[in-house]
């Protein structure tokens, strides 16, 4: 495996256990040339999953982007990245629960609120205002006031 640090092609494994969600291994990796450590996740290849986009585009399911959305809305929270992969881990898994080749944006999106929303409020408002596409400020106030009415 290509070293991070140096770029030398050879590392040997340290530390190898299943990963938290059971369906990748985390493996600690040592450089034989420079000694850097680092961690690689092995994971089994999924055969392809299709996103239906909005615009009926397709393209494949790719939970790096789920990611980045939820980086995005939680930045400057008091978030942790691994609470966020977390949720991409959990969002991804029930997508491929579902047993489609194929699933709408709308409903991955709907499956990153409901994992964001009792996680942080704030980034839950920000995921779905670019989810929803808010056009004006009376949009936010109506998901603030649905959020409100599901408290009570």
């Amino acid at each position: 495996m290509l070293c991070p640090h140096c770029h030398h092609n050879g590392s040997r494994v340290i530390d190898s256990r299943p990963a938290e969600d059971g369906m990748s291994i985390r493996r600690r990796r040592e450089c034989v040339n420079c000694g850097f450590r680092f961690t690689t996740f092995e994971r089994y290849e999924e055969t392809p999953l299709l996103v239906v986009k909005k615009d009926g585009t397709r393209e494949e399911f790719n939970r790096q982007k789920i990611l980045n959305g939820l980086v995005r809305s939680a930045e400057k929270r008091p978030v942790s990245m691994d609470k966020l992969t977390k949720i991409a881990d959990h969002v991804e898994a029930r997508v491929r629960r579902l047993g489609e080749n194929e699933v709408s944006s709308q409903v991955i999106g709907e499956f990153v609120m409901n994992e964001l929303k009792p996680v942080d409020e704030i980034a839950y408002i920000r995921f779905a205002s670019v989810y929803r596409q808010f056009k004006d400020v009376d949009a936010f106030f109506k998901e603030i006031e649905s959020m409100k009415k599901e408290e009570r």
